[in-house]
């Protein structure tokens, strides 16, 4: 951060800018000094303005899911259009995450591939 080379104060800056809801970056991401030239290099990426460019799918406690994980359900969920209940701690092996909402996995209970709400699963393991 407090290098004389130029690539390596804009690498911090983009560094810092992407973990500034954190207390300590953002401490240090205010102590750097950098011209307006090197300060509008930093900021081309548009990184700092976009903070939910890369969408992720989270379970009920907020950890990241991702494809193949194994996550239970933390609440008993009737399957709509079939008589199927999934019951309150069945677990759900080899999850695929639903690309275009971040709120919905598949998964497969009982030989049937259904949608889940993220909300009501937590990630096992």
């Amino acid at each position: 951060m407090w290098s004389e080379v130029p690539g390596i104060k804009v690498v911090a800056w983009r560094l810092l800018s992407r973990l500034q809801k954190e207390s300590w970056a953002a401490d240090n991401l205010d102590m750097i000094y950098m011209e307006d030239d090197m300060l509008a290099w930093a900021k081309a990426t548009g990184d700092h303005d976009n903070d939910d460019a890369v969408a992720l799918h989270k379970d009920s406690n907020g950890t990241v899911l991702q494809t193949g994980d194994t996550v239970v359900l933390i609440k008993s969920l009737d399957v709509k259009g079939t008589t199927l209940n999934a019951k309150l701690g069945t677990v759900v092996k080899n999850i695929r995450l639903v690309e275009e909402n971040t709120e919905q996995i598949e998964g497969k209970i009982e030989g049937q591939v259904i949608v889940i709400l993220t909300k009501y699963v937590r990630k096992q393991g």
